[in-house]
């Protein structure tokens, strides 16, 4: 089941809901909320719970609402109050066994229920952009620690060996700190796996692993990083997109790994792709992105850059690559993304490409 809540339009009220976890009645999920400056709401929830997100429409004297139900009932209810768009956020407890937050907004504000989602981002994360409400009066508030570690325990699936050695960023190319933003866009994820390869290795694992180490490597080099999803959930394309698109990041790369027929090993190689309507500068990240992969991964074929039209890389607004690290049913390829010390270096070297990139930036 998809993790995105989807709003659909049906007379003056939509809801579309997601089953929600077993929880204790007494323990209320939502552990930290905040309707950012940029205009999103965010949600710190206990791990793996599936919130219901609502919709109503707005009348001539009350403006449109938007709420989320989550497991457990809050120890208080309250309000925060808000100026602007956003009239006030409400946490309350319908009943014994539910927490409701309401975002109430000022009549007249307008709200598209088509592109509201409450999206996943990882198994204690959510993520809902409000469009055209971005730097708006009202909005910057919120309550809780977001920057809280999810404890997963020793029951979370698919662990996914890493390499043993450290992750040091020394040696990759420098950029001024604070000045660039990057967002990181590991493809798939949760009931989509993605491409499956020889001995069962999933795209999903071998991306994430990858994309988790290029953010901490960024990181250390001073650049802010955003990352469309950070574990095993499934985030959509579009939310993806207007994550970027929402974020003012100089650039995005999407992280993929290939496959064909298990029939065909001897199929290998590593390609990236730009859009050709963005310009130059999309083509000059793919550039640098691929010769770093080269790079480390010799006798391995260069499928070199092309141009693609994939949903994530034609809808953004900023310069975007596409990489497909190698084939999971290829014979070379296979053995090197199974191994934790190749994705290491994969990430060193996708990392070193975008550094590169953003060097060349005015």
């Amino acid at each position: 089941m998809p993790w995105s809540v989807r709003f659909r339009w049906s007379a003056a009220l939509a809801a579309v809901a997601l089953l929600l976890a077993d929880l204790p009645a007494w323990a209320s999920s939502l552990a930290a909320w905040r309707v950012s400056r940029s205009g999103q709401l965010e949600l710190r929830t206990s791990i793996d719970v599936r919130p219901q997100a609502f919709f109503e429409a707005g009348t001539g004297f009350r403006g449109p609402r938007i709420w989320v139900d989550l497991p457990g009932a809050p120890s208080r209810t309250r309000t925060v109050r808000g100026s602007g768009a956003l009239r006030e956020v409400r946490i309350g407890r319908p009943d014994g066994f539910t927490t409701r937050l309401v975002l109430e907004f000022a009549p007249g504000t307008q709200l598209d229920p088509s592109g509201l989602r409450l999206v996943g981002t990882s198994r204690d994360r959510w993520r809902m952009e409000l469009p055209g409400l971005g730097n708006q009066a009202g909005l910057g508030i919120g309550e809780g620690d977001f920057d809280a570690v999810a404890r997963y325990g020793t029951d979370q699936q698919n662990f996914f060996p890493t390499a043993a050695t450290p992750l040091s960023a020394d040696g990759l190319p420098v950029v001024p700190r604070g000045r660039f933003k990057v967002v990181i866009d590991p493809g798939h994820g949760g009931p989509d796996p993605g491409a499956v390869g020889i001995g069962g290795l999933r795209e999903t694992d071998v991306v994430l692993d990858v994309c988790l180490q290029i953010a901490r490597l960024l990181q250390a080099r001073g650049v802010q990083v955003l990352m469309t999803r950070t574990s095993e959930v499934d985030v959509d394309l579009p939310p993806r997109v207007a994550l970027a698109n929402s974020s003012g990041a100089d650039l995005f790369v999407s992280v993929h790994a290939n496959a064909l027929s298990m029939a065909r090993p001897d199929v290998n190689g590593i390609e990236t792709f730009f859009f050709e309507g963005a310009g130059s500068p999309s083509r000059r990240l793919a550039v640098a992105l691929q010769e770093q992969m080269v790079a480390i991964s010799p006798g391995t074929p260069d499928r070199g850059v092309r141009t693609g039209r994939f949903f994530v890389i034609r809808r953004t607004v900023m310069p975007s690559a596409l990489v497909e690290m190698g084939f999971l049913t290829g014979e070379i390829d296979s053995r090197r993304l199974a191994d934790a010390n190749f994705r290491r270096r994969m990430a060193l070297a996708l990392s070193a490409g975008i550094l590169n990139a953003l060097q060349e930036r005015p």
